[in-house]
């Protein structure tokens, strides 16, 4: 029989535990990679593409370090993507580090990122808030975008690239940052522009968008078979019952993680791989998720 006073510890001991795992353990020792296999109703029969997605690397000292990022674009080389999707939020998203890593580290990091058909990125909210850490000034995210160009990333802004795979063309669209400035009349502003970018596809090939907040998926046409974001960190910290319920009052949406369907548009929202506001994750591990994007009945 266990005694009343023992009882009544249950529960601090249980969320120490916890606390311990989410800061120390999970956020550190565990990379997944999640995978999805995408089938657009109008996707071309002969055309099949493998999309490594890396977002929301949030890289400083110690939670983010430059060895660990190394490691992250090994693990997604060796997935062997036709392309890689860099979607944003490279500088520090909290305030509780021991250091900065800058631009160029981060950058260098990931410079062994190989794929036959590119790396391509977009900028996120923390890229233009502020500079490495949360406490330095911004800059327009001119460090983040100079560091990208640098490793031989191509930076979309409102832009769109045309590629082929074995004779088949497709898109990447990328769409600047929705959250990037703040007025305080009218509140958080985006340098977004998708109609600007839909205008850049002069055919009817497939396109897919680069997107760091999900938030745009709403106005998003059916022209754009699969859209790709980060930013949520797929709740970060998931309670059990109370996680998703946290996240969607927070995010003011019920696409928080996963793949989603609607009106024959997909998205997909990858938990991302560092943490911002606090440095832990509770069920919900960093990942790098690989999207392969296909016909219906392809093998």
């Amino acid at each position: 029989m266990i005694d009343r006073r023992a009882f009544l510890r249950l529960p601090t001991g249980v969320a120490l535990a916890g606390a311990a795992w989410s800061v120390a353990i999970e956020p550190n020792f565990f990379l997944e990679v999640t995978r999805y296999r995408v089938t657009p109703k109008a996707w071309p029969a002969d055309l099949t593409l493998r999309i490594a997605i890396i977002t929301d690397l949030h890289a400083c000292e110690p939670w983010m370090p430059p060895a660990r990022i190394r490691r992250i674009a090994e693990v997604t080389n060796a997935l062997s993507p036709d392309c890689v999707a860099l979607l944003g939020d490279y500088s520090a998203g909290t305030h509780l580090v021991t250091g900065p890593v800058r631009p160029d580290q981060w950058a260098e990091a990931l410079s062994v990122l190989k794929a036959p058909l590119g790396v391509h990125a977009v900028l996120g909210n923390h890229d233009w808030w502020h500079g490495p850490l949360a406490s330095d000034p911004p800059d327009e995210a001119e460090g983040a975008r100079r560091a990208l160009t640098q490793m031989g990333a191509r930076v979309y802004e409102n832009d769109a690239l045309r590629l082929e795979k074995n004779g088949r063309p497709f898109w990447i669209l990328g769409l600047a940052d929705q959250l990037a400035d703040y007025h305080a009349r009218v509140g958080w502003a985006g340098r977004d522009d998708l109609d600007a970018t839909l205008a850049r596809v002069t055919d009817d090939a497939p396109a897919i968008l680069l997107a760091h907040e999900p938030f745009i998926f709403s106005r998003v046409s059916k022209r754009v078979a699969l859209t790709l974001c980060g930013h949520t960190h797929g709740g970060q910290v998931n309670l059990p019952l109370l996680g998703p319920v946290v996240a969607e009052l927070r995010f003011r949406t019920n696409r928080i993680y996963g793949h989603f369907v609607q009106d024959d548009r997909h998205l997909v929202i990858s938990g991302g791989l560092g943490e911002s506001i606090l440095p832990m994750r509770f069920m919900r591990p960093p990942e790098i998720v690989e999207v392969t994007v296909t016909a219906e009945g392809a093998a």
